[in-house]
């Protein structure tokens, strides 16, 4: 009897055992799971939280000169087999700086209002709707309307070039429709990167705006100005971008006037200055501000950038750049920064009389490597030409900035 009680009991203990060891077991096992599992929530959460710290960006900015429209600009863009304008080929050796860009502004410098007023150059421009197709086949993403011949057709030069931008894919800035319109400050996303856009010119060649509807345009008053950019604040851009028209014709350097309101741009809030009117090209400068907070930041103004297209014959007004940023918004602050700003010598060159598509932008330096290397097909005397041209333009806007 005491043998099987002991018996019983070993196989009891043996039992209890294998039952512990089991509990054990998927304790164990469940611990497991469980720290498993919060190690790879803290890792998940950890990677989470790099993921939300934002990278860098940077974009290509590009900015062009005046695009104007005389009468032989439109009369041998025309082809009398389709009964339609073509300025495409005017731009064919000079697209690849612009397509290329992740944002493109240039200074529309004449109404788009349409075929039934009638085709003009200067002194009051109305160019065939077909300029601003071309504009934007070559990647030209917003104009600035706000310059002295905005008002050339007068209020429905305004309306129908806007609504002809509108229809084209071109946005605008400087003139308006509405009251409303003109307190809607431009912003496009590039990017990740929201970029302002505004603009402002100092007249209309004395042609008045119309009683009631002065916000037309967007006239250069300091008031105004700082209206606007606050408007333009409250949307909470990463960059303001004013196009400023402005200056005196054919000066090759600012006045006192342009660097005032440079300042009060860019103390109040502007990042970059596209400045034109002049028709020939002015300086560029990029700078390091202090504002009223204590805190630094990169801000650049080019002056003028002279004529994008044009058939002005005066000194210098054949030349132009190709102005290209990059800028950059940094991800962890914010905060954006003007990495380098190079451009790109362009000269507007004649073919002559009776030569269909007479007016060519050409690459200066491209041309004159071309023919220095004898596969150019320019003569001696235009090479010489764009030599003196690059001198020029290079004197005036300096070097690149690295």
């Amino acid at each position: 009897m005491n043998k099987g009680k002991r018996k019983i009991n070993y196989y009891k203990l043996i039992t209890a055992c294998i039952v512990l060891i089991t509990i054990i077991f998927f304790i164990g096992f469940g611990i497991s799971k469980i720290i498993n599992k919060v190690s790879k929530q803290d890792v998940s959460e950890t990677s989470s939280n790099v993921a939300k710290i934002p990278e860098n960006i940077t974009i290509d900015f590009v900015a062009i000169g005046d695009v104007m429209c005389h009468n032989t600009n439109y009369q041998t863009a025309y082809n009398s087999t389709t009964k339609s304008y073509d300025f495409t080929p005017a731009f064919v050796n000079v697209r690849k700086y612009t397509e290329k860009a992740d944002i493109a502004i240039g200074n529309l410098e004449t109404t788009l209002t349409g075929k039934e007023v009638g085709y003009s150059g200067y002194p009051t421009f109305n160019s065939p709707e077909e300029l601003g197709v071309a504009l934007k086949d070559i990647g030209v993403d917003v104009v600035s309307t706000a310059n002295n011949h905005c008002m050339d057709k007068g209020s429905k030069g305004i309306v129908n070039t806007l609504d002809n931008l509108d229809r084209i894919g071109i946005s605008h800035t400087g003139t308006n429709r509405t009251k409303e319109e003109q307190d809607t400050v431009l912003i496009r996303e590039v990017n990740g990167m929201k970029i302002a856009f505004i603009a402002f010119t100092y007249g209309t060649n004395g042609i008045n705006i119309p009683s009631g509807k002065e916000y037309m345009v967007n006239l250069i008053d300091n008031d105004f100005i700082l209206e606007q950019i606050e408007l333009a604040k409250q949307q909470k851009p990463d960059l303001i971008c004013a196009s400023m028209h402005w200056g005196i014709e054919y000066a090759q350097k600012q006045n006192k006037e342009q660097e005032q309101l440079a300042d009060l741009l860019f103390q109040n809030g502007v990042d970059i200055i596209i400045g034109n009117h002049a028709h020939v090209i002015e300086p560029m400068e990029k700078r390091t501000i202090t504002l009223d907070d204590g805190t630094e930041k990169d801000v650049f103004v080019v002056y003028a950038l002279g004529n994008f297209i044009s058939a002005q014959v005066k000194e210098h007004t054949r030349s132009t750049a190709i102005l290209d940023m990059k800028i950059t918004k940094k991800g962890e602050t914010g905060r954006i920064s003007i990495d380098s700003v190079d451009y790109v010598p362009v000269y507007c060159y004649d073919r002559g009389k009776g030569v269909q598509n007479r007016y060519i932008l050409l690459d200066v330096r491209q041309e004159m490597q071309d023919f220095e290397d004898g596969k150019g097909n320019i003569s001696q005397n235009l090479y010489n030409t764009l030599k003196l041209e690059l001198q020029n333009t290079e004197k005036v806007l300096g070097e690149p900035i690295k």
